[in-house]
């Protein structure tokens, strides 16, 4: 995990992809799986996440996500 991690963040660093950007790409996968994984529950991926209810609504909402896949 650690090596795929090391290449994938060389390779957007080449790409001149920002932190920012890269950050909030990973977090917005990161709650679409959970949200996937829980069949678009949000209370159970606000656990799964370690986010209170309400941050994880506020950050469906800011992502534009809608349940799950």
């Amino acid at each position: 995990m650690k090596e795929k991690l090391e290449t994938l963040v060389a390779e957007m660093i080449e790409r001149r992809i920002y932190l920012d950007e890269a950050v909030q790409e990973f977090e917005k996968r990161f709650i679409q799986t959970a949200l996937s994984k829980t069949k678009g529950n949000q209370t159970k991926a606000a656990e799964v996440l370690g986010l209170h209810r309400n941050t994880l609504s506020r950050k469906i909402t800011q992502y534009k996500l809608n349940g799950h896949r």
